[in-house]
């Protein structure tokens, strides 16, 4: 529900109705509650683009090293150290510039006749069936495939892995995750971590075990075993769900606008930009959340500091304020700079790999599939709380 019993606008992160279309209910916080305030969950939220942009930016403020979801910041838990995503400056510095060191987009680039020939594989045979799923036949597998290349994990392992990461992102109807784990989902990856030790590869698991950095303490040394872990865990967990989101969302848009999905197919240079209108129109990943150190006013109201703020990105590539007629869909948009993958000191490491698979997975279909439309009778949503999407998505080509 997107209002309380007294009408007044309401915002639960954790309503599977609210999920489904938040964006009603986004647009009115824009407006009228730009500073929200929810009392059953604790938290404050920013909805607007420049207010997001703002404390993205101010790292000082805005801190990440309690977590960048809201169930963990409020479990008050220690987490281990590699989470980029949950560190500030100076440990995130380092660690963040190790990561960036083996984790580049030149490697990335690398992908493209892999990832090109593995679409190829899945989606031939496709061809003259009436339809394919774009989750279960393309975009569950295809972002791990690509994370496996990357880490050098055996093509056989990569479906139990992958399922592995969706189950524990699975959430309840109308409550948060009733625990968090992250290190017992990082044990899968723990035997190839030992096998790799012993026979080093050109990977990238082998160069982050390898390589030589300068610690927070000014001490040369490699990483260590959970160290190493925990990276691993990062780059297959954070690079799998949302890149799927990003397949999924593709399929669902450009079978809802017609006209745009016959000029892709008659225009592939028009590619790069439709994967930049359909993040920012259906970002996979539309809420953060920061914990505030200090007191600070917005929008005439005091945010004390120890409080949680909810970081609505997904709402803030919609802003009117920021993009003309936020809520149109148009791949022909000059979109610019969007909230999608973050800004700041966290900027999305994989951005660069997340556009390469979305590109490579629109081609490709486009080459066999020309139109489609969503059988949404059998679709469905997927129920998480840090990402949006489909966890199957129907399609009906001829």
């Amino acid at each position: 529900m997107s209002a309380d019993a007294s009408g007044e606008i309401y915002y639960d992160p954790y309503d599977f109705e609210i999920d489904a279309n938040p964006y009603p209910v986004w647009k009115r916080l824009r407006d009228e509650a730009p500073l929200y305030w929810n009392e059953k969950y604790q938290f404050f939220a920013l909805s607007r683009f420049a207010d997001i942009d703002a404390a993205m930016l101010d790292w000082g403020t805005y801190i990440s090293g309690r977590g960048s979801i809201l169930e963990i910041i409020q479990a008050n838990i220690e987490l281990p150290p590699g989470i980029i995503l949950m560190e500030d400056p100076p440990v995130h510095t380092m660690h963040r510039s190790l990561l960036s060191r083996v984790f580049t987009p030149k490697k990335m680039q690398a992908l493209e006749g892999e990832v090109r020939a593995y679409c190829a594989e899945v989606l031939d045979p496709l061809v003259g069936q009436g339809g394919f799923d774009f989750i279960a036949d393309l975009g569950a597998f295809m972002p791990m495939r690509t994370i496996g290349m990357l880490l050098g994990i055996p093509e056989e392992d990569q479906v139990a892995i992958r399922e592995q990461i969706d189950q524990s992102l699975r959430l309840e109807e109308g409550a948060p995750p009733a625990t968090i784990d992250a290190m017992a989902q990082a044990s899968v990856f723990g035997d190839y971590i030992d096998w790799r030790a012993d026979h080093p590869s050109d990977d990238l698991m082998t160069e982050l075990m390898t390589s030589e950095f300068e610690d927070e303490t000014g001490t040369r040394r490699t990483l260590h075993r959970d160290e190493v872990l925990t990276y691993v865990m990062l780059i297959a967990g954070a690079g799998n769900e949302t890149t799927a989101r990003l397949i999924g969302f593709t399929g669902q848009l450009l079978s809802d606008h017609p006209d745009q999905l016959r000029e892709l197919a008659a225009d592939r240079s028009l590619v790069n930009n439709a994967i930049e209108e359909i993040l920012r129109y259906e970002s996979p990943s539309p809420v953060q959340a920061r914990y505030v150190t200090r007191d600070v006013e917005l929008h005439d109201q005091k945010v004390p500091e120890g409080s949680v703020m909810v970081l609505l990105n997904g709402s803030g590539n919609r802003d009117d304020r920021h993009f003309e007629n936020g809520d149109s869909f148009d791949i022909h948009r000059e979109v610019g700079r969007h909230l999608a993958f973050g800004y700041g000191i966290h900027l999305c490491l994989g951005a660069a790999l997340a556009r390469l698979e979305g590109r490579i997975a629109l081609e490709e279909v486009l080459q066999r599939f020309p139109r489609w439309e969503v059988d949404y009778d059998r679709a469905r949503r997927a129920k998480t709380s840090t990402v949006r999407g489909w966890e199957t998505l129907p399609v009906r080509t001829a």
